[in-house]
This record gives structure tokens, sequence and C-alpha cells, in this order.
């Protein structure tokens, strides 16, 4: 199951690039904004549960298609841009199997555990 996360986590990576080239925003404004979302892992400052609230919000696929709606129904380039970016972010981190938080601590993941396995 895990591999198939991370799979689909590569096409949307993919076909959130592939958009965003056809789009032409520019990828210097691409490259500004791909991280962004990880500002979110801020909220750990105020501990695990807030932390993984805020990083799954902004990891979430819910976000940026809800973004991708408006900007298209709405005709507003800047939210068509935006959305793509971020989708691009959330496929690229799933891909890497980082993925949504459990309020137990930032290694536990919906994919997995991020780093060395536990010895004990």
């Amino acid at each position: 199951m895990r591999t198939l996360l991370r799979l689909e986590g590569a096409v949307v990576l993919g076909v959130a690039l592939a958009a965003y080239a056809q789009f032409g925003a520019g990828w210097g404004v691409f490259a500004l904004w791909l991280l962004a979302p990880d500002l979110s892992l801020l909220g750990y400052l105020a501990g695990p549960r807030t932390g993984a609230a805020l990083y799954n919000a902004a990891h979430s696929y819910v976000g940026p298609v809800l973004l991708l709606a408006l900007g298209v129904l709405a005709a507003m380039p800047w939210a068509v841009a935006g959305s793509l970016i971020w989708l691009a972010h959330i496929g690229m981190d799933h891909a890497l199997g980082y993925g949504l938080k459990y309020a137990s601590g930032f290694a536990a993941t919906h994919l997995g555990r991020i780093g060395k396995a536990d010895p004990w």
C-alpha cells in the first residue's frame, strides 16, 4: 500500500509540473513558492498535536484542489499557478515518503515511519 501511495505522489508531481509548464507562469515563481507549505512545520513549536494539524492542513490535496477550482472558475491565474505549485509540493513530499502526520510525532506518517527504524 505504501508503494502505491508514493507512486500516487509521483504521478501528482508529474501532472502538476506538466500543467504548470503549459500554464506558463514562470519557473522563478515556481521555485520561490515550492517549499512554502513547509512553513507549516513551525506548528511543531507549539507541540506535536498542533504541528501535525497544521502540517496536515498544508499537505492535504483538499486545499490546492479547491484553489484550483476557484482559479479556473473565477479566471484567476495566480490561483491556478499557486494550486499547481502546491500540488507539486505535496506530490513531491508523498513520493519521497513524507506523509500526513500523526499527533504522536513528526516521524509517524500515513506512509510509514520517517528515518531509521527503531532498534528496540
